[in-house]
């Protein structure tokens, strides 16, 4: 991706459904193939019918720690009651140059990842 390309996603509209929200636990774990890893994040969504993902930022280069947003999306109507999450994604392709970075609403955690 080009300095460009990435000026014009920043500038379309945010979502007003989806909010960074934040983690209590983050592991880094190995993969059953060799070199593989997996992020693991749970926490607590302040909403029950929100749905948590894991959203790695974009970076033209490679930066020391690739960016990971831990993201909640509400669809429809709501029940705002708060609700365990656990969400899993597999991060051996957004590996930075020295780990990966995990960011919540005020919190964020960074792992080595050889």
């Amino acid at each position: 991706m080009e300095e460009v390309h990435l000026k014009a996603f920043e500038s379309l509209p945010h979502s007003a459904t989806c909010r960074v929200i934040d983690f209590e636990k983050a592991d880094v774990v190995p993969g059953f193939a060799a070199k593989t890893f997996f992020l693991i994040v749970a926490g607590t969504k302040p909403w029950l019918t929100m749905k948590v993902e894991l959203h790695p930022l974009i970076h033209i280069a490679r930066p020391e720690y690739c960016g990971i947003e831990v993201v909640a999306c509400q669809d429809g109507v709501g029940l705002p009651q708060t609700a365990p999450y656990h969400v899993a994604l597999d991060i051996t392709h957004l590996l930075g140059a020295k780990g990966i970075e995990v960011i919540g609403a005020s919190c964020r955690k960074q792992f080595n990842v050889p």
